[in-house]
């Protein structure tokens, strides 16, 4: 006889309240997506150095055009996914005064190799759905960036490209901004 898993799903608050109470710590590497916590996937030394390169990228050509937040969470309807890069609109506190929300994201960056078929299926719809107006995928395994912008309810993006070496990509968000494919993925 077999029985059937019952599956508790968290509110945003409640996640909040386990992390506030030491229940979930930095330690634990969780993020909480639809409602589900999930555990992230390992990261390798590839993936570090890229999200160290963007950040670092990012804060030189941003200035003070948007606050660059590195692998921390964004608060949506029923999800804290945690990217591994959210430009946010600036905010004098920093956002001290509570987390981002999908109207202060500019771009949200994943950068992937393991999880590529959680951020291009799970996360992407989860992310257009929440109406982030636009993210990209950092394609370690292809050496490509995959752009996502016009989000629609469904869970789709209406634009959808892939950036290869050569090519340059604006932030619609941020005029003037453009950045050269071999400045995130330079050549192995």
């Amino acid at each position: 006889m077999s029985t059937a898993r019952t599956h508790h799903r968290f509110s945003v608050a409640e996640y909040d309240q386990m992390i506030d109470k030491g229940i979930l710590t930095e330690d634990d590497r969780v993020e909480l997506i639809r409602g589900e916590i999930v555990e992230k996937m390992t990261i390798g030394d590839e993936h570090i150095a890229c999200v160290n390169r963007l950040n670092r990228l990012l804060v030189k050509l941003l200035d003070d055009r948007a606050i660059v937040s590195v692998q921390n969470p964004v608060r949506l309807y029923d999800s804290e996914p945690e990217p591994d890069i959210a430009l946010l609109r600036p905010q004098a506190d920093f956002y001290a005064s509570g987390k981002p929300k999908a109207a202060d994201v500019l771009l949200l960056i994943e950068v992937s190799d393991t999880s590529l078929e959680v951020d291009r299926e799970d996360k992407r719809t989860l992310y257009a759905e929440n109406g982030i107006h636009e993210y990209w995928i950092i394609n370690l395994i292809d050496r490509t960036i995959e752009t996502y912008r016009q989000p629609q309810p469904n869970g789709q993006y209406l634009n959808s490209r892939i950036a290869r070496s050569g090519a340059t990509l604006e932030i619609e968000q941020l005029q003037g901004i453009a950045i050269d494919i071999s400045q995130i993925l330079p050549a192995n």
